[in-house]
């Protein structure tokens, strides 16, 4: 049986993800925590689609570093210690 996400833990997944992202942003210039920053990036890059009186601008990007990828760990954690 599946189980569906809540808002919360959604919520919570993001705000996980958003912090490993600043952690590995703040700990780039420190020699022994830089390996939190390593990753890489994918994505769609950004296209436009003109439609005469309207311009669409669609694009996607992913940062995926450990930093990140401890957060979410943190978050499901968390999610799972919350029920």
């Amino acid at each position: 049986m599946t189980k569906k996400l809540s808002f919360m833990q959604v919520l919570i997944l993001l705000i996980g993800a958003v912090l490993g992202g600043f952690i590995a942003k703040l700990t780039a210039g420190a020699p022994f925590l830089s390996w939190l920053g390593f990753g890489d990036s994918f994505g769609i890059s950004p296209f436009t689609l003109d439609l005469g009186v309207l311009q669409l601008t669609f694009g996607l990007s992913i940062e995926i570093t450990v930093a990140t990828i401890l957060g979410l760990v943190a978050a499901i954690v968390i999610c799972k210690w919350i029920n």
